[in-house]
């Protein structure tokens, strides 16, 4: 089977820790051809459909170069066995466009994962107000007076807008933070961008869990994202350290409730994050972590996922 993933440019994956890359290298040892797209690739016409200019690459073993271009040509998305939405954020208008061409490409047969519908109509943030029973205390508002309002109750909390990824933008936040008037002005811009406000989980010393769905299915290991010194942010880019861990009982109940439901939508890989016994965002676009649980647990995720794909690509044949 040929297998396009939509990715950043190549240069700027880091093979030791990319999730894409793990896939690429786990679809290359089932026996798939690798091929690459760029975003920008993406095009329709009405003589060809969805099409794009697309990479055959041979998947190398070392981290550096990582790869092999073998030939690269126009193919029609329909062509490939499956592909792969693995863009990075942010969630912005070319984003919603790709999603667009991607379900045009589904129209004329080709198999799209995570679905583009379910991609488009999925915000990773505001997605937790569907399970709010599971989640901490959250508010989503651009209005100063109800920000303000949800800070002065909770008295310590954590602010960051909708559409950013890596810890970018995140801010905590106490009542009687001196410069909570800047911070809400800031991220808002004077009331013209929606937010969310979390009730601050202290747990969050002992990790950000990433946890993982595939094809429906938890992956038994979360990866917990412990926050460096001085820091409130547990993600990697923020410069988190990643412990792998077996999932507590309660991660178990929050992942095992959503798995069925995100999985009928569409969405073949999730990342949960949890802090505590709270869930705090739920991530389709590209979910990480896949690298560093495979190297601390032998748990091989990328091999989970292409055989998680290799079995709805058969059942929609």
């Amino acid at each position: 089977m040929r297998i396009a993933f939509i990715v950043d440019p190549l240069p700027s994956l880091k093979a030791y820790k990319d999730s894409s890359i793990a896939m690429m290298r786990a679809a290359q040892a089932a026996g798939h051809a690798v091929w690459t797209i760029q975003q920008e690739a993406l095009y329709w016409s009405p003589l060809h459909g969805v099409c794009a200019e697309a990479m055959h690459l041979e998947m190398l073993g070392d981290d550096h170069e990582w790869y092999v271009e073998i030939d690269r040509y126009v193919v029609a998305l329909r062509d490939f066995g499956a592909v792969l939405m693995r863009k990075d954020p942010p969630f912005d208008m070319e984003y919603v466009t790709s999603t667009w061409l991607l379900e045009g490409a589904e129209a004329e047969g080709a198999r799209v994962f995570n679905r583009p519908r379910a991609l488009r109509d999925h915000s990773e943030k505001l997605s937790i107000a569907e399970f709010a029973h599971f989640s901490a205390s959250t508010l989503v508002a651009r209005d100063a007076r109800v920000i303000h309002s949800f800070i002065d109750r909770e008295r310590d909390t954590v602010l960051k807008p909708l559409d950013g990824m890596g810890g970018s933008q995140i801010f905590r936040v106490r009542h009687d933070d001196p410069n909570r008037n800047v911070i809400v002005e800031t991220l808002t811009r004077n009331g013209a961008r929606t937010i969310m406000a979390q009730r601050y989980v202290p747990e969050i010393v002992d990790g950000d869990k990433r946890i993982l769905i595939v094809g429906g299915e938890v992956v038994p290991y979360c990866l917990a994202r412990i926050p460096k010194a001085g820091e409130t942010r547990g993600n990697l880019a923020a410069g988190g350290t990643g412990v792998a861990r077996e999932l507590t009982a309660r991660d178990r109940e929050i992942a095992t409730a959503l798995a069925p439901v995100l999985a009928a939508r569409g969405l073949l890989l999730v990342g949960l994050d949890v802090i505590g016994d709270w869930l705090t965002e739920i991530n389709v676009t590209s979910p990480t972590c896949m690298v560093e649980i495979a190297e601390q647990t032998g748990f091989d995720v990328a091999e989970m996922l292409i055989t998680a794909l290799e079995r709805q690509c058969a059942a929609a044949a």
